[in-house]
């Protein structure tokens, strides 16, 4: 089972990220997925690599972000693909069998496309405006998601989705009823006051109805 809860990293510095990072796994978040855009090789490689070290520590999940070779090269536990990156069966053939390949999401045919070729979780969103991405697809909102959620039920697919996009605290039960897997966030964890307190909380509602 996967962890329901991501955080996906922000930081414009390899200082930053590695801060944001370690406060997350600190009070928590047992799943990182690694963003840091528009970097040289070379930090790149130098974040991935003490990402990877804490994560190890925290025995947490290590998902990079869009970078195919850097997760090979780093042996992440897998790949995190946006709609317009390297295509799932290519990433699947790269990384191999084992490690987990999850792929962003706008639309239930999105959806289908990842299950077909052999994707092992779904970001689908965004919910709400965010100020994270650059080039953001149509927003979903919880109707959206609703609509997705009930097609893929209909046509009897499963597969975990997860919800991404402005996901703050007071959305997390309303989500789970309509049916979402788990959430990943940024700018939540990032800028709160009080980390072990949020991650808690969010851990506590994502898993409240969850027989271990």
């Amino acid at each position: 089972m996967y962890n329901k809860l991501q955080y996906i990293s922000q930081g414009n510095t390899i200082e930053e990220q590695l801060y944001n990072i370690h406060e997350a796994l600190d009070n928590g978040c047992d799943w990182i997925q690694m963003r840091f855009k528009n970097q040289s090789v070379k930090n790149s490689f130098a974040l991935a690599e003490a990402v990877k070290f804490l994560c190890e520590e925290y025995l947490a999940n290590f998902i990079i972000n869009d970078n195919v070779y850097l997760a090979q090269q780093i042996a992440a536990d897998g790949v995190h693909l946006g709609l317009l990156d390297t295509k799932i069966e290519e990433a699947r053939a790269t990384l191999g069998n084992t490690k987990i390949i999850g792929g962003t999401a706008n639309t239930f045919e999105d959806i289908l496309n990842h299950i077909q070729n052999g994707c092992d979780y779904v970001g689908l969103g965004p919910l709400r405006f965010t100020k994270t991405k650059e080039k953001l697809s149509p927003i979903l909102g919880y109707e959206g998601y609703y609509e997705i959620l009930q097609k893929l039920k209909a046509n009897h697919l499963e597969i975990p989705i997860y919800a991404i996009g402005g996901i703050i605290i007071d959305d997390i039960d309303k989500l789970i009823e309509i049916g979402i897997y788990g959430v990943a966030v940024s700018g939540v964890i990032t800028k709160s006051s009080e980390k072990g307190k949020l991650i808690t909380q969010l851990n506590e509602k994502l898993y409240a109805n969850v027989i271990i």
